[in-house]
């Protein structure tokens, strides 16, 4: 009998210290995934045109993201982004490569003033500009936007921005059914430092960019989505040479739960690589101007988009300057929340016979989740 009474306790003994291990391991494992999210973004397509005087039929990949966010505490949080893409300048091979998109530390801090949950990010990091744009023009999909297509800015690069809303933000109505990112009551702003080379690229030269962007929602009771954007930049190319790079660019957007329209113009010298230049007899930044429009239309309870862009540039050459038109249609289905499937024709037509110009059949989808 008191063997058996021994027994008891030993196994009850035993049995407590392997469920208090597991609850040990459990709570552990608990406390690391509290705040963690993940989440990935695919754009996969099958394209049929020409570009660059090369005709093609293929299915590819054109992007995939996978964010990975974890908040630390009510200050500080930290996101890694990969961004996976086929390589069609490396070894000419178009094999998929992975690289590092967003790396950096959010700290977050109180309101202050006018400004609105105000926060830092230090590291690899959004630049001001085409973050917020790619916001309201949610095609990244088709192509990059009209200043990043024309290696003017960069989406995102190795530095310190600072981000705020503007006089709190706009009700939750707003935020439901129009837009909530960047919604600050009477805007936002954005403010940094970068090496300047870009996110894809190593810092060749001393030199440190500057750029900025502030946003006015001058109505927002009456017209809550109309919105008046000046963004700026300047620093030296990221070449050896180091010529001169500076933009300023001017931008107005209309958005509404069933219509979008945005326009930019934007002139400059140079561009953030340091490729836009000119030998005269010394080289300098080339002298760039152009413009875009956008416009989407969204039908049959917002399962259906008709969009439509049109961008000009326009490069200062030696001899006569190079300018180009694209133009851009499409029809998208919206299958799951931000999720869907577009089909689109982009044509680009350069005032040089010398060059040729491109158009390209796509269908693609962006699958979010």
């Amino acid at each position: 009998m008191r063997k058996l009474a021994l027994f008891t306790v030993v196994v009850l003994l035993c049995t407590f210290s392997v469920s208090n291990a597991q609850d040990n391991v459990i709570s552990e494992i608990a406390k690391q995934i509290t705040g963690l999210s993940i989440d990935m973004q695919w754009f996969l397509s099958y394209q049929n045109g020409k570009q660059k005087g090369k005709e093609f039929n293929q299915f590819g990949l054109k992007r995939g993201y996978v964010n990975i966010k974890k908040r630390i505490n009510k200050t500080f949080s930290g996101r890694i982004t990969t961004d996976i893409t086929t390589d069609k300048e490396g070894d000419g091979e178009g094999d998929v490569e992975m690289r590092l998109k967003y790396l950096y530390l959010k700290t977050e801090l109180p309101d202050f003033a006018f400004f609105c949950k105000p926060y830092f990010e230090f590291g690899l990091v959004h630049t001001p500009w085409l973050d917020f744009e790619q916001h309201i023009n949610l095609y990244r999909v088709q192509g990059s936007m009209f200043m990043d297509r024309n290696k003017i800015a960069s989406s995102a690069d190795y530095g310190l921005v600072f981000m705020s809303n503007f006089g709190g933000e706009m009700d939750e109505n707003y935020k439901k059914n129009v837009n909530k990112s960047y919604a600050g009551r009477y805007g936002s702003i954005s403010v940094g430092v970068f090496n300047g080379g870009g996110y894809h690229a190593l810092e060749k030269n001393l030199n440190k960019a500057f750029a900025s962007r502030v946003t006015i929602r001058p109505l927002p009771e009456l017209i809550p989505g109309f919105q008046l954007t000046y963004h700026n930049a300047f620093g030296k190319g990221n070449t050896e040479i180091s010529p001169d790079w500076n933009y300023n660019s001017g931008f107005l957007s209309f958005e509404s739960s069933t219509f979008i329209f945005t326009s930019e113009y934007f002139a400059g010298n140079g561009n953030f690589g340091g490729s836009a230049v000119v030998a005269d007899p010394n080289i300098r930044a080339a002298e760039m101007n152009g413009y875009s429009f956008f416009t989407e239309l969204k039908l049959f309870n917002k399962n259906i988009s008709l969009i439509g862009r049109y961008d000009r540039i326009e490069q200062e050459k030696l001899v006569t300057n190079l300018s180009s038109d694209r133009y851009i249609v499409g029809v998208a289905y919206h299958f799951i929340k931000g999720s869907k499937i577009i089909i689109d024709y982009d044509m680009l037509d350069y005032n040089d016979s010398a060059i040729e110009n491109s158009n390209i059949f796509e269908i693609a989808v962006e699958l979010k989740y």
